[in-house]
């Protein structure tokens, strides 16, 4: 890539110079520029397209459709969550929901169910600026769950 100038065509350019000169597949293609920008400062861990990325994950003890309750309803989510910090953009219950962070950004929340009463949640908070911005949001987000991680068993042991 180095040879072909890829440092200077910027990543679309490079994805298609991977599938046209050397008949790359589309999934490796994005593997390989990353790697590659990556490799020569062109792109930060977490960075996107469009800015950075923070993620985080927990197992939570409630079935995927009262997980994505907990995030879309405004009640439930004032018990683990400051009110105002996200709107709601879109929800599909027991599966997802997507809001817009007050704070800059946006994020994506996906549930999976792992058994009757037990989900799997995460979620990736979008459009930061830089990588000061996700290890922040990386913690916040993680305290977040832990706490509605607690209120999620508080109503079980109710």
């Amino acid at each position: 890539l180095d040879a072909d100038g890829a440092a200077a065509m910027g990543h679309p350019a490079i994805v298609r110079h991977l599938q046209t000169t050397y008949g790359v597949p589309d999934w490796w293609c994005q593997m390989v520029t990353v790697g590659y920008e990556r490799a020569r400062g062109l792109r930060a861990v977490h960075e996107k397209a469009d800015g950075f990325a923070a993620n985080a994950s927990k197992t939570l003890a409630a079935d995927a459709e009262t997980v994505t309750a907990w995030f879309s309803d405004a009640g439930l989510q004032a018990r683990w969550l400051e009110p105002g910090t996200v709107s709601l953009r879109s929800t599909t219950p027991g599966k997802s929901a997507r809001f817009d962070v007050a704070a800059g950004g946006r994020m994506s929340v996906w549930v999976t169910a792992k058994g009757e009463a037990k989900s799997g949640v995460s979620l990736q908070h979008e459009r930061l600026p830089d990588a000061e911005a996700v290890a922040m949001w990386k913690t916040f987000w993680k305290e977040r769950l832990e706490v509605l991680a607690a209120e999620l068993q508080a109503d079980n042991d109710a």
